[in-house]
């Protein structure tokens, strides 16, 4: 069960407005009217998102970045998309 979510593709949902902040990312969703403070690793997510990628490229990619297990990552990842996908800000891809 775990390897398809981290073959599963996301990507960013149309509709959002996202500004840099002192380095971390603030999105204002026009769908819902909503602002979310992203923080700086997940402003970083979010801009691999600008293309369908899964779990899994995200988490080698921000494995080269930051020294962080690999476990610990996609823990964080999966917590963190499956937020966003509860706000309707990303989307899932077959």
């Amino acid at each position: 069960m775990i390897t398809k979510q981290l073959d599963t593709k996301y990507s960013q949902s149309p509709g959002n407005i996202v500004s840099d902040m002192d380095g971390e990312k603030v999105m204002l969703s026009v769908s819902n009217g909503k602002y979310y403070n992203l923080g700086e690793l997940g402003g970083e997510i979010w801009e691999l998102m600008k293309e369908p990628i899964t779990i899994q490229e995200l988490v080698t990619t921000l494995q080269t970045q930051y020294n962080v297990d690999q476990i610990d990552c996609q823990s964080h990842v999966s917590d963190f998309l499956s937020q966003l996908l509860e706000q309707g800000l990303v989307s899932i891809h077959s």
